[in-house]
């Protein structure tokens, strides 16, 4: 005895099927907590160096005036030859563009690859 099903095609299914999506999520959510858990900090700098461009073009490591010229040695003894040690960058609003980029090459050129500009932010008006 055969019972007729209808035609012998299979029918295809135009749904999306979200379970292996949700699986894989959640392994990944997992492996992101259990990173985030067993990542240890890491340690901050002891005193961050900050390369100041005054007005006058002048360059200041810290409080200490510093020529162009002796820049990289100076940087090197500052950063205990550490040259993945973060420079932050900051200059006078009256400094040219062309004056902060030349700063800025002098420290590739000394080997300083990671620099930061450092800005103010406005006060904002109440």
């Amino acid at each position: 005895m055969r019972l007729d099903h209808g035609d012998d095609a299979l029918n295809e299914v135009h749904d999306i099927n979200v379970t292996p999506f949700i699986d894989v999520m959640l392994v990944l959510l997992i492996i992101f907590m259990v990173a985030a858990v067993s990542a240890e900090p890491q340690p901050r700098p002891d005193e961050p160096l900050y390369l100041t461009l005054k007005s006058d073009l002048s360059l200041a490591l810290g409080d200490e005036s510093v020529s162009r010229g002796r820049l990289p040695g100076t940087l090197d003894a500052a950063a205990k030859g550490d040259k993945d040690r973060p420079i932050y960058l900051r200059a006078d609003k009256a400094v040219p563009y062309g004056e902060l980029m030349e700063v800025m090459n002098l420290l590739r050129a000394a080997g300083y690859l990671k620099v930061a500009l450092v800005g103010l932010e406005k006060a904002s008006a109440s």
